[in-house]
């Protein structure tokens, strides 16, 4: 059974359903709802497809997800970054509004789907800690600039194209006469009303009698109310008539399921973007799920996220949607509407289809306006600038990385700005792993204690250097430690013994282990001992396998004390008091 549940965790869950499970997960089902159709109609139209096709990623890839995912709360669907990538994406390969753009974006669904499913089978889960969190950070407040700004076309009524800040800014300058003032009104008006309740919205309905919680989630279904107010205003004043944009006709009924078929040269043109989608929504879906997960105290498996976001992007591509990952703001509405199982989502995506077949005629007259208010004021929340000044004065390099993703996306688009923070991470992940921390230590007066000289005031030998190397040796690092080890002696010549205090080095490979050799054959020929302290256990057990334990000038010490008052003992050294 154990086995069984690991496999698919819906049965961790459906047998212990209940009643109440059943009551909480169906409200928190119909709050989710409400929210995720303005949502998913908005996304699609970011992504340049038919409004219809958000709904579609919001039904099958829903299902797939609670019978594999091991989040309880999170859901997934179209999103604001996946969504302005896969528009990225494919403006390199096919016009909006043409059959092969449509294709474009099954690909790219069927592509991250096979590629995060893959990555999950094979326990790759790990590869994500290799994006730092601070160049995601970057990455998502640089796209939610970019989106925002590329939807001020549709509040104002205008055709603006660009990929990146500079372009659109141009554009939507160069057009901003052409504005047609009844679209200009409904967005405004839109975004006022949304920024409004997002305020003081919840305090309002507070005050009128609602508990918190219930003003929080009634706070939540605003933009539903916008498409409403907006449709009939439309209705109304016949405003199509006037200029404004409207969505139009969107096909009735559910996604016909079937087999993606597209050609090769496609996928092949397409595989690199289907990449960088696939890792950005992993990442941000498995922030949320941890972050929400650790309120409960549930375990996030990042395997099995894989797993059950590849078979979501699968399940979209066979409804032919677009890609999909866990979104932050309907997950936390999830969350707080009170879902205890995955039953919530299955819930959702019931109602989402019975929109998709009974409703989708009354959505014929809703502004794109009112789509594009909707997403300019879910992504504004996303852009964190805070994190500049955090970083700047916390750390110089995150600070650059974080610049450089920044600069990037804003400059150069999404995909270049994602390749950037990739390559950024990676970069300042090998920076720093090839210069490791080596400190020369001395003894703290009245302790068995080693600090560093240049922090506290320690006693220190002469004739004895200790360094403390606070990181694994490996071919990228080990270099760097001959050179200081070198750059140490030539400074002090009275040094007779070097010890290497291996506290924090959890490993040594081979070409690491070639530079100790050499360091021990250098020491001998100029009459030096290299001794080492503290080496942990499986270390010391490969080391062992080599003849170096063997050829080692000096000894192997339990403690950097033992070392110190042993080497003082026989060569009768005696310690000087150190400055700090």
């Amino acid at each position: 059974m154990a086995r069984h549940t690991a496999s698919f965790p819906v049965a961790g869950w459906v047998k212990h359903y209940d009643k109440q499970s059943f009551l909480s997960d169906l409200i928190a089902a119909v709050i989710v709802a409400i929210m995720l159709i303005p949502q998913s109609l908005a996304y699609a139209m970011l992504a340049g497809l038919p409004p219809e096709v958000g709904l579609y990623a919001s039904i099958a890839p829903l299902i797939a997800y609670a019978l594999l995912g091991t989040s309880s709360t999170l859901s997934v669907g179209p999103v604001a970054i996946t969504s302005l990538m896969t528009s990225a994406a494919l403006a390199e390969v096919a016009q909006q509004g043409t059959a092969d753009y449509l294709t474009g974006a099954i690909t790219l669904a069927a592509l991250s789907g096979i590629m995060l499913l893959g990555f999950g089978l094979l326990r790759l889960g790990f590869l994500a800690n290799f994006l730092s969190h601070t160049v995601v950070s970057a990455f998502i407040t640089a796209s939610a600039v970019i989106i925002a700004l590329s939807q001020v076309r549709h509040v104002l009524g205008i055709e603006a194209e660009g990929d990146n800040l500079f372009e659109l800014a141009h554009a939507i300058g160069m057009q901003s006469n052409n504005a047609n003032f009844y679209t200009v009104l409904i967005g405004i008006a839109t975004l006022s009303f949304l920024f409004a309740v997002r305020i003081w919205g919840a305090s309002v309905l507070q005050k009128a009698g609602l508990s918190a919680r219930g003003a929080e989630l009634a706070a939540k279904s605003a933009p539903v109310m916008g498409v409403i107010a907006t449709i009939l205003l439309t209705v109304r004043f016949e405003l199509e008539a006037r200029g404004v944009a409207i969505v139009g006709e969107i096909p009735t009924g559910l996604p016909s399921f079937a087999p993606p078929v597209f050609p090769l040269e496609l996928i092949e043109m397409l595989l690199v973007p289907a990449a960088l989608i696939s890792i950005i929504g992993y990442v941000e879906s498995i922030s949320v799920g941890r972050t929400l997960g650790a309120h409960r105290q549930e375990r996030v498996n990042s395997n099995r996220e894989l797993v059950g976001l590849g078979a979501a992007n699968l399940a979209s591509a066979f409804s032919s949607a677009l890609p999909v990952t866990g979104g932050f703001s309907r997950s936390v509405v999830n969350f707080d509407a009170g879902a205890v199982t995955q039953g919530a989502s299955i819930y959702t995506a019931i109602l989402i289809a019975l929109v998709s077949m009974l409703l989708t005629p009354a959505l014929y007259f809703l502004p794109k306006a009112t789509l594009a208010a909707t997403i300019i004021v879910a992504v504004l929340s996303l852009v964190d600038l805070s994190i500049i000044k955090k970083t700047w004065r916390y750390s110089r390099s995150d600070s650059f990385a974080l610049l450089i993703t920044i600069g990037a996306t804003l400059g150069f688009g999404v995909e270049t700005g994602v390749s950037c923070g990739v390559a950024t991470s990676l970069a300042l992940h090998l920076y720093r792993t090839s210069r490791p921390h080596i400190a020369e230590v001395g003894l703290v007066e009245g302790t068995e204690h080693f600090r560093n000289v240049r922090r506290y005031e320690v006693k220190t030998v002469p004739e004895i250097l200790t360094l403390r190397v606070d990181e694994s040796l490996f071919f990228a690092n080990a270099s760097f430690l001959e050179d200081e080890v070198f750059l140490k002696l030539s400074s002090q010549p009275a040094i007779r013994h070097v010890i290497l205090m291996c506290s924090a080095v959890n490993e040594i490979d081979f070409s690491a282990l070639e530079v100790l050799e050499e360091l021990n054959r250098r020491f001998e020929e100029q009459g030096l001992a290299l001794h080492l302290s503290e080496v942990k256990g499986p270390v010391l057990d490969r080391l062992h396998r080599t003849a170096f334990m063997d050829r080692l000038s000096g000894n192997l010490y339990l403690s950097q004390h033992q070392a110190f008052r042993d080497l003082c003992e026989r060569f009768h050294y005696s310690a000087l008091a150190g400055q700090p």
